[in-house]
């Protein structure tokens, strides 16, 4: 019997759940070079920052917005072929003006780059002004 467990979803005081040893996640609050990812800038208010992201997010395939607070998004991805899911997570920090995000894929060890290409173009969305 194969047991799936979820990966720990979720902000606690400002931090997401660190990213485990595997190649299969960043974060913007990591230390280390193999998972660590600048956060986003945004000098509007958070109220438009967070509907930039959610606009770029829906306007991404195979999303769900699983929870949305004032100040935190989680969005599940699914891959095209096998229907993997990754778990996106966003903060919004607006004493500091960033958005700070967490991209893992739940399950295997390897994601092929996925994550963190996925957040490189929402990164570049974010900041074309889309």
């Amino acid at each position: 019997m194969i047991i799936i467990t979820k990966k720990p979803i979720g902000i606690t005081n400002g931090k997401f759940h660190p990213c485990p040893k595997s190649p299969n996640c960043v974060s913007t609050q990591s230390t280390d070079k193999q998972h660590k990812m600048s956060p986003l800038i945004y000098n509007v208010s958070p109220e438009e920052a967070k509907s930039k992201i959610l606009r770029i997010i829906n306007s991404l395939k195979r999303t769900r917005i699983k929870t949305e607070t004032e100040n935190y998004i989680h969005v599940e991805f699914r891959t095209a072929v096998f229907r993997f899911v990754d778990d996106v997570e966003f903060y919004f920090d607006d004493s500091e003006k960033i958005i700070h995000f967490r991209s893992a894929a739940r399950l295997g060890y390897s994601d092929m780059g996925v994550n963190r290409k996925r957040m490189e173009n929402i990164t570049t969305l974010f900041q074309s002004g889309n």
